[in-house]
């Protein structure tokens, strides 16, 4: 649906942005929420979108196919949500690099209570889990640096492989990991 750049009532114009809203609210959730992990940020998202869409329907800008519209603000949202979020790194299996190739995993501490010490096990089983489903060349870097503490540099030179390509191998494997252990966090309400 095209919406035409003419002077409506605020009636038309409530009931045209309604009109959109109920045809493509479902899908444009869907898409955002499988993209977010954090269902209050989806939402927030969501109604973002939403809420552009009514500022720029008022404002009579032309808007030539609203659904792939609403997509793009939704996917600029993301992308600007991502950029703004800055994690806290884990002491104990991070070094100091830059925060988009930190996973940001807590460890119950080993000596806590049995409840930890069994949260901290299942944490790590599917920390284990999670590294095995990464294909080779990412789950070789990520653990080299990770958990062995290597460089870059170190690895690039040993490896003939370049410092980007490194980074961008651990920066993809470290997203897979966010977003396998998000839902066990979630669950034991780390």
């Amino acid at each position: 649906m095209d919406l035409p750049m003419t002077n409506r009532p605020t009636r038309e114009q409530d009931s045209e942005i309604t009109t959109i809203v109920a045809r493509d609210q479902a899908r444009l959730r869907a898409f955002i929420r499988s993209r977010v992990i954090n269902q209050d940020e989806a939402e927030d998202i969501l109604h973002d979108v939403f809420y552009e869409l009514v500022q720029a329907y008022r404002l009579l800008d032309p808007i030539e196919q609203v659904s792939a519209w609403l997509f793009r603000v939704a996917r600029n949202r993301i992308i600007d949500r991502f950029r703004k979020k800055k994690e806290e790194p884990l002491a104990d299996l991070t070094s100091d690099q830059e925060d988009e190739l930190q996973l940001d995993i807590a460890l119950p501490a080993p000596d806590a209570s049995p409840q930890a010490a069994y949260v901290r096990t299942v944490l790590l089983q599917q920390l284990q889990d999670a590294l095995d489903e990464l294909p080779a060349s990412q789950r070789e870097v990520f653990i080299a640096h990770e958990l062995e503490g290597r460089s870059f540099k170190e690895l690039a030179s040993e490896s003939g492989v370049g410092i980007n390509t490194l980074l961008a191998r651990k920066r993809y494997a470290v997203l897979h990991l966010r977003a396998r252990l998000q839902p066990i966090y979630d669950q034991f309400d780390i």
